[in-house]
């Protein structure tokens, strides 16, 4: 009768521990099927000109400086443009005049010390506010 475990010659019940073999080397993939592609990330212009948006909407993704904030622009750390305020797009062309000192300037502009570089400006100019408030206390 064995039920997976022994008595010793004191008749006290031990249960046999079972060894388990494992693979040493792991089974290799084929290298004929296509790894994986990453998801893409969409890079580019999210708004497109002359379109009114309002404050805090992304205007623009980017890794190079590609794309400039202009007025009531801002520029997040991984180089997103984004409006500051409610106003409608508007997308130039302009000269930069970049800060040649700035390490950032110096490692996305090497060797072009001496030319034009002209660049896509994103601005926001914000719509007109009717003059229709009505005073009610003054401090």
């Amino acid at each position: 009768m064995n039920f997976g475990s022994v008595f010793n010659k004191y008749n006290i019940f031990k249960p046999t521990t079972a060894i388990v073999r494992n693979a040493s080397k792991k089974t290799g993939g084929s290298t004929r099927n296509p790894k994986e592609q990453p998801r893409p990330k969409h890079r580019g212009w999210r708004v497109q000109d002359s379109h009114f948006v309002s404050a805090g909407t992304i205007l623009a993704t980017q890794l190079k400086p590609r794309f400039h904030p202009g007025l009531n622009v801002g520029m997040g750390r991984n180089g997103t443009l984004f409006a500051m305020e409610h106003g409608r797009v508007y997308v130039t062309c302009e000269k930069l005049e970049p800060y040649w000192d700035h390490s950032w300037v110096k490692r996305n502009y090497a060797g072009r010390v001496d030319q034009q570089i002209f660049k896509k400006f994103f601005n926001v100019v914000p719509e007109e506010q009717h003059q229709r408030f009505k005073l009610i206390d003054e401090l």
